[in-house]
């Protein structure tokens, strides 16, 4: 019992060194590499010229993520006539993120990052769980590559609203 106590705090210690500092508004974000659903190759600077909605995510078909990719989809619209581009990132594979797209009708890209090298680039690996699942975090990209706003706190259920009214407040129209 002792040895699982102290192997307990020890996971925990860890997790909390695997932690990084979350990328800040300024900072140019790291180009990547990764598949999609459909095992096309994306790289951030495919979409120089467009705004990016850089989502990480822990897992489809989990109730929170399910609850945030239907979020997104409902808003799918709005976040467009913004001119946002919506990437979805986690550590599933293609195959399963074609099927989470087509169960949920979900209009946007999901990416899969089965390495863990974008989210770990991204600080988005979870201190206790970065090497189960990534943490939840969306980074705000601009044309230039440039991160412009970070959503720490993603409400899975309304995280389309949080980001649609930072930019309604933060864009010059």
């Amino acid at each position: 019992m002792k040895t699982l106590y102290i192997l307990f705090i020890i996971i925990i210690f860890a997790g909390l060194a695997m932690g990084g500092n979350v990328l800040i508004p300024g900072v140019k974000a790291q180009n990547f590499e990764l598949k999609d659903s459909e095992g096309n190759v994306h790289h951030l600077s495919d979409y120089r010229g467009k705004m990016v909605a850089l989502y990480f995510y822990p897992k489809d078909f989990t109730p929170g993520c399910t609850a945030e990719a239907c979020n997104l989809r409902d808003n799918y619209e709005a976040l467009m006539e913004k001119g946002l581009v919506v990437l979805g990132v986690s550590y599933d594979k293609p195959q399963k993120h074609k099927e989470f797209k087509e169960k949920y009708n979900l209009p946007f890209t999901l990416l899969s990052d089965t390495t863990k090298s974008v989210a770990e680039a991204y600080d988005a690996k979870g201190s206790l769980t970065g090497f189960m699942f990534p943490k939840r975090i969306t980074y705000l990209i601009d044309g230039d590559g440039t991160v412009f706003h970070v959503f720490e706190k993603v409400n899975n259920k309304s995280h389309a609203q949080q980001i649609l009214e930072f930019l309604e407040k933060n864009l010059k129209k």
